[in-house]
């Protein structure tokens, strides 16, 4: 298993809308989460810089397959249309990211 973290910003007029959307996301996004390995997935809120950081556990084989397949799942897409307007990407992510990636650097087994 692979715990991965991440980190974008947060629109601040729309912070009460995308807590909205995280309180009740949509199945056909769940299960394919689940079908690429994702566990244990958490979004944290840290305000007043409105910066989310994401954490999950990878526990498949092929990463670069299970992302493809998120991103072609058309409910993927249709979710990541209505959350992403509410997300400022870091200037600093890396080329193709939309969440930054974070450097793991330690873990309390």
């Amino acid at each position: 298993m692979q715990r991965m973290g991440m980190v974008i910003g947060l629109d601040a007029e729309r912070i009460a809308e995308y807590k909205a959307l995280h309180a009740d996301v949509w199945p056909e996004v769940l299960d394919r989460l689940k079908r690429s390995h994702i566990h244990n997935y958490s979004i944290f809120l840290r305000e007043p810089e409105n910066l989310l950081f994401g954490y999950w556990e990878y526990g498949g084989t092929d990463f670069s397959a299970d992302m493809q397949a998120i991103a072609d799942d058309p409910g993927t897409q249709r979710w990541w249309s209505v959350c992403s307007p509410c997300q400022r990407p870091l200037a600093t992510r890396a080329p193709g990211e939309h969440w930054a990636m974070m450097e793991h650097v330690f873990h309390l087994p």
